[in-house]
């Protein structure tokens, strides 16, 4: 049965003191005709009964960055919550050394490709006098043994200025995609080291453009849950209809919940990493009365309805649950078939010309 709830608090009382009359003003309506408001009959229909759970918003892409090199920080160009284009500059480091040894290795690039250069010339000059007998199968494989030992020298400056250009690259921290800073680890002027145990952390970001909402759910629930395949993200009376749906193989042994994560759209969405929605799974279809979102009146935490009867104009508190698009679900305060006021406003200025008439009347 339903449970209607016909004392409203005080404070919703107050608020709508002309939609609240005693009994006196019940009767006097009683008496009247019935009043010309746009109304609607509400009958239950069928519906998809729901499931829901609180769920958590994280940043599918989440990422810390740590120090490739020993520095000093120079500057730090964006703060916590700055949010930054894919390749912004997020740390920049003193690089004296690094350029240093990027000099360097630029310097024995040169003289590893002068000296191979030599070695390939005497193993040419040599290769043409073997066949005539002029040299020596010995000095021939001396002047090719120093060729390719000129050759090994060559790479390995190649790669060692390879690497003192990848630490000159290090000296600048960027962004790895566009997102937000969560967190800053390190300050203006202090000296990072990039290991050993570990390196060491300088920024921590995420990415907005890729959300999902983890949900802990009983172990119950699971099966319908895969079977289902589907979601619905309730956020600020908002509806959003999630992607894709991934149940956990195993559960926690702690709290025997499987973990669920729910892709919703990112930036579109309006949702933020770390915020609490809930998460209403659909389990079946089921019967239930839904009224016009329009036709409720809501003060506070307060929600009720203006109801058409036998004796006049209402007012009815109602407890309900989710949001379907326009209509609302009633969970408590109205039953099958009552007739409803689908304009609050028209229906408290009735009630308010009633009052004023009988109290003419008593006069």
């Amino acid at each position: 049965m339903t449970v209607r709830v016909r004392h409203l608090a005080p404070l919703f009382a107050l608020a709508l003191l002309a939609g609240c009359g005693g009994d006196k003003a019940a009767s006097g309506a009683g008496q009247a005709s019935r009043p010309s408001l746009a109304s609607q009959v509400i009958h239950a229909g069928e519906a998809s009964r729901e499931q829901t759970w609180d769920g958590v918003v994280e940043a599918v892409n989440q990422v810390t960055l740590t120090a490739q090199t020993n520095a000093r920080v120079l500057a730090l160009p964006h703060d916590v919550n700055d949010v930054v284009p894919a390749g912004a500059v997020l740390v920049r480091f003193t690089d004296v050394e690094q350029k240093s040894a990027r000099d360097a290795a630029l310097a024995q690039l040169a003289s590893a490709r002068a000296s191979y250069a030599d070695a390939q010339a005497s193993y040419e000059r040599f290769a043409a006098l073997l066949p005539k007998g002029y040299v020596s199968k010995s000095d021939m494989d001396s002047v090719r043994a120093r060729r390719d030992a000129a050759r090994a020298a060559l790479d390995a400056a190649q790669a060692q200025l390879a690497q003192a250009k990848q630490s000159v690259d290090y000296t600048e921290v960027r962004a790895p995609y566009a997102g937000v800073i969560t967190q800053r680890f390190v300050h203006v002027g202090e000296a990072v080291q990039s290991g050993p145990p570990s390196p060491q952390p300088l920024i921590a970001m995420e990415s907005l453009d890729a959300l999902r909402v983890a949900v802990q759910v009983p172990q119950g629930a699971v099966d319908a849950i895969r079977a289902a395949r589907s979601a619905t993200v309730l956020a600020d009376g908002r509806r959003l209809a999630a992607g894709a749906i991934t149940v956990f193989p195993s559960a926690d042994p702690a709290t025997h919940t499987f973990t669920v994560r729910v892709d919703v759209p990112g930036q579109d969405s309006g949702l933020r990493p770390g915020t609490s929605v809930k998460v209403a799974f659909p389990t079946g279809d089921a019967r239930q009365l839904l009224v016009p979102a329009s036709a409720l009146v809501r003060r506070g935490e307060l929600v009720g309805v203006y109801v058409i009867g036998a004796h006049g104009v209402t007012l009815r508190q109602l407890r309900v649950g989710d949001t379907l698009g326009d209509q609302v679900q009633v969970l408590a305060g109205l039953d099958d078939g009552e007739t409803i006021a689908t304009d609050p406003v028209a229906a408290l200025n009735y009630l308010a010309q009633q009052r004023a008439k009988d109290a003419t009347g008593h006069d």
